[in-house]
């Protein structure tokens, strides 16, 4: 089935001509290379609409473009929406150029219900226009480092999707790795990294992310982060973690991301020029109509308190919003992880890369049956961090057996691709729910000084780790590719930056290295500022000016940026509740991606799994078209539907095994075949067929 099957169900999959990816090609996007268009279809939707969504209504019914032919072309992944998830918070828009007031958007409204609104080339008619310097879309690391750097040059609009501390750097437990230690060296680091890397990493990269991790650190103390120090000598306490081979892991206790997002969160709202957008749901990007040199121009984003939608029109548009643990039914990430960054940028026709590769970390919480006390119904999976094993952690099967030295010479200090599926051997083995970590052997007294944040969760479960084995299962943790950029942050679409997960830089290749993550972000939003400072006035001259009149600014986005036929909020009850269809569809998903695209994968699972999504992501368009459109929730699910069938493309592509991506298939790692996977949406290509990794 293999071949023939792959080639219909990819034909817009392409192969990225080798170049240089941050050369002026790269900038400025690719032409598009399709000869016909995809036949498509105007949906007639039967479905129930729930949760608040209108059947009738002051907004134009969405009439979405449908391949006829399930699977055909990546066309159909324009076809999603895009945005992320949140609850409820400010109403009104207030920038200090270009900006509305509450009144303003209340008089929208009142026009928008009675039909006083003229219908825009734009595609929809948002509420309100803001002309902005900087658009940062998330609140983490990588966001809120690139915000503070940015604001010494303009003014910066970050815009989020919940609370700003929603994000997934305040859950990551472990640290930030780096040379600090006079025993450390970076070509040490740099090989613990490519090793890992299952030697996919583009080790230029690497070595530029490694390179800056004294000054990374260095700036985060500066903006207020207090790590762990020895009592000894007031120097950095350095921790180790599995694929490294020295201390270099920089913590603040086993409570590091927390403790970071909380300094650059202070530090960000102290800023008078930077601007929280909290609660606020990215739909989708703005696009120039140049079919020549495209740019981004910014976001159009839905205020989930109110509804409304205002146009942000920026200089220079970043992505930092996380990746797209939801996609699996156990996940560490946060509820924002939805992938809405991935998405967004692919239905602009910016280049993703390595989707294949998402991070299972080996040691969540197992909360299922004979396992620890679930105290949420719906909460994520606790992670228990791997300094546990550093620290000295053993894993035991449900038979009471070591079994790591089975697996690896490295035992519990392994890569985390090589522990997982050790664990999911074992439990397949043993015909068990769970495996166990067991810490005991080390006194209490220096567990609990070393991870109190792990033992007061677990407390509240009723377990002690000092005395107790913990039962832990693997757990969707991160998402090693993305948005292709460059070692400055620049996308292949030009004003478009990405850092942080929702980023490919090339330095985690076929598997993260622990602790690499939090120093990625930062290093590459650094970058990605130094990089826009340097062309900041031509990206301003294309735009209208900062403080543009707001009719006006209407009047350029109708003119010159495309239609945004996929952006329409539905006009009440954004964020619904507990809403059956959406809750099932999210469900489905989930299942469909965990058995084709889990731990252990296979050609004919992936393809039906490819398939399946073609299904849901047509049934998702027929629920935004009965509803005049997009609940925040049915924006996610087809967010995740779009980035799930990239893993799904991407995986097919690869033929072996390597790091994250293991195939019954294909078992073995192949040496033609140690190269990225590249998909862009506007260029034809055969699927069986991949460029090799581009020199940088």
């Amino acid at each position: 089935m293999a071949m023939a099957s792959l080639t219909m169900t990819s034909t817009s999959v392409a192969v990225v001509p080798a170049m240089r990816r941050g050369d002026a090609r790269h900038r400025a996007g690719r032409r598009r290379a399709m000869g016909d268009a995809t036949a498509t279809a105007t949906a007639t939707a039967t479905v129930r609409c729930g949760g608040g969504c209108r059947r009738g209504g002051v907004r134009e019914a969405i009439s979405p473009s449908i391949d006829e032919d399930a699977g055909t072309s990546l066309d159909d992944d324009d076809a999603m929406s895009g945005g992320g998830g949140g609850s409820v918070s400010s109403s009104s828009v207030a920038m200090s150029r270009g900006g509305v007031g509450a009144t303003t958007l209340a008089q929208r409204a009142k026009q928008r219900a009675a039909g006083l609104r003229k219908p825009s080339a734009f595609g929809v008619v948002p509420d309100a226009c803001a002309r902005v310097d900087f658009a940062v879309i998330g609140s983490g690391i990588a966001g809120l480092s690139y915000a503070l750097d940015a604001a010494e040059v303009g003014d910066v609009a970050i815009i989020t999707k919940a609370s700003a501390f929603e994000a997934s750097t305040s859950y990551a437990q472990g640290g930030i790795s780096a040379v600090v230690d006079k025993l450390d060296s970076v070509d040490e680091h740099v090989r613990d990294t490519c090793i890992a890397g299952g030697y996919l990493c583009d080790e230029r990269a690497v070595r530029v992310m490694v390179e800056d991790s004294r000054a990374a650190v260095e700036t985060l103390i500066e903006r207020g982060t207090r790590f762990t120090r020895r009592e000894s000598d007031g120097a950095l306490h350095l921790a180790r973690e599995g694929g490294h081979s020295r201390h270099r892991i920089v913590h603040a206790d086993d409570m590091t991301g927390k403790e970071i997002e909380r300094a650059l969160l202070e530090a960000a709202r102290a800023h008078p020029r930077i601007t929280f957008y909290e609660h606020h749901f990215a739909m989708e990007l703005l696009k120039t109509r140049d079919g020549e040199s495209p740019r981004c121009t910014g976001a159009l984003v839905v205020d989930e308190a109110s509804g409304t939608t205002t146009a942000f029109v920026a200089s220079s548009t970043v992505l930092a919003c996380g990746g797209a643990g939801h996609l699996f039914p156990s996940t560490t990430n946060p509820v924002v992880s939805t992938g809405d960054g991935v998405a967004m940028a692919m239905r602009v026709g910016a280049t993703v890369a390595n989707m294949e590769f998402m991070q299972f970390h080996p040691t969540a919480l197992f909360t299922g049956p004979g396992g620890a006390t679930k105290l949420e119904a719906n909460e994520n999976a606790f992670l228990i961090t791997e300094a546990v094993r550093g620290h000295g952690g053993q894993l035991y099967n449900a038979l009471g057996e070591r079994f790591m030295s089975r697996y690896d010479a490295r035992e519990e200090l392994a890569p985390r691709d090589i522990v997982a599926r050790s664990i999911d051997s074992e439990m397949k083995r043993t015909k068990s729910n769970c495996v166990f970590l067991d810490i005991t052997h080390v006194s209490a007294d220096e567990i609990r000084a070393n991870f109190p944040g792990v033992a007061a969760e677990l407390a509240k479960r009723g377990l002690d780790m000092t005395t107790e084995r913990i039962p832990v299962v693997p757990a969707a943790h991160y998402m090693c590719g993305g948005v292709s950029t460059n070692e400055n942050g620049e996308t292949s679409l030009r004003g478009l930056f990405a850092c942080g997960e929702v980023a490919y830089t090339g330095v985690h290749g076929a598997n993260r290295l622990a602790s690499n993550s939090l120093l990625e972000g930062v290093v590459f939003a650094r970058r990605a500022v130094a990089s826009v400072t340097d062309e900041i006035n031509a990206l301003r001259a294309e735009l209208p000016a900062l403080d543009v009149d707001e009719d006006e600014l209407r009047r350029w986005l109708d003119k010159e940026c495309l239609a945004l036929t996929r952006a329409c909020a539905t006009s009440s009850a954004f964020v619904t509740k507990d809403d059956a269809w959406e809750r099932d569809m999210r469900a489905e998903i989930q299942r469909t991606m965990w058995n084709a695209a889990g731990i252990v994968r296979t050609t004919v699972e992936m393809e039906d799994a490819l398939r399946k999504l073609q299904t849901l992501s047509r049934a998702c368009e027929d629920r935004a078209a009965v509803c005049s459109g997009y609940t925040m929730g049915t924006a996610e699910i087809s967010n995740l539907i779009v980035v799930g069938r990239l893993m799904l493309r991407c995986a097919l592509m690869r033929k072996e095994s390597r790091g994250l991506h293991y195939t019954l298939d294909y078992p073995e790692p192949v040496d033609d075949e140690k190269k990225p996977s590249f998909i862009v949406e506007d260029v034809a290509a055969d699927a069986s067929q991949r460029a090799p990794a581009a020199p940088r």
